[in-house]
């Protein structure tokens, strides 16, 4: 049997209610760590909570909060206390025009997808070091290394990001606390009905046969699973994960065309 050695564990996983947070949740129950959930909706957050709860017998609870708000990370780092799992994870900012953006929009982008991930970095980190161990996990997304034009908000708050843990990781790695992202390509979640559903708009198609060729064009030939994305995430995070350090991991079916 193999055994992740993260019994006991504890992690936060952000925006854990659904999608690919959920599905990172859901994983790292399985290897016997206990978990501070967090998402803005309280009703679906506790039952995906008491599914996890019954399925695994792990510790969960549940903080419902807007974590890219000063309170809401507070919130969760309280109900934690001690943190040996942080799993970043925040909707991306809406599709769109570059020419149609504000300040007002990329400040909320860095927010969300830059700033408070740093911040709880910062909360958590000098705590790792001096148990000498942590694991960081941020999801990004594929956007990272190959940018999306139409989602230009996501592709510079998440590469901000990308480059900020690139230094700081290489700094906490003789510690055991590895800092680490995992890039999706395209899931089956809310978020990309979303973008298949302003594709289809633009293009004057219908939401299936968008679908369709985004799957035909993947060479897995369809959309991944969030358990797949889930397991990848509780790898990275494993006791045996501890020489894997700053490196930026696509799970997109082979869609990004590279050798690394």
């Amino acid at each position: 049997m193999l055994d992740f050695g993260l019994t006991g564990k504890n992690a936060i996983v952000c925006a854990s209610s659904k999608g690919l947070g959920l599905g990172c949740a859901q994983a790292l129950a399985k290897t016997g760590v206990n978990l501070v959930m967090c998402a803005r909706g309280g009703e679906l957050l506790e039952k995906v909570a008491a599914a996890i709860r019954s399925e695994t017998g792990v510790t969960v609870k549940t903080v419902a909060c807007d974590i890219t708000s000063a309170q809401g990370r507070e919130a969760v780092l309280a109900a934690a206390g001690h943190v040996d799992i942080l799993v970043n994870n925040a909707g991306g900012p809406p599709p769109g025009d570059f020419r149609d953006w504000t300040r007002d929009d990329w400040i909320k982008a860095l927010d969300a997808n830059m700033l408070t991930a740093i911040e709880l970095i910062k909360a958590v980190v000098d705590p790792m070091i001096d148990q000498r161990f942590g694991r960081i996990v941020n999801i990004t997304s594929g956007s990272v290394k190959s940018p999306i034009p139409q989602l230009g908000l996501s592709n510079g708050a998440r590469s901000g990001l990308t480059g900020f843990v690139g230094g700081i990781a290489r700094q906490v790695a003789r510690h055991n606390v590895t800092i680490n992202g995992l890039l999706p390509g395209q899931f089956n979640t809310d978020r990309i009905e979303g973008l298949i559903d302003n594709t289809a708009r633009q293009q004057n198609k219908s939401p299936e046969d968008v679908r369709a060729e985004l799957e035909a064009r993947n060479p897995s030939g369809r959309l991944g699973h969030i358990d797949e994305f889930g397991f990848a995430c509780a790898f990275i995070c494993s006791a045996q994960s501890g020489y894997l350090v700053g490196q930026n991991i696509l799970v997109d079916g082979g869609s990004f065309n590279s050798n690394g």
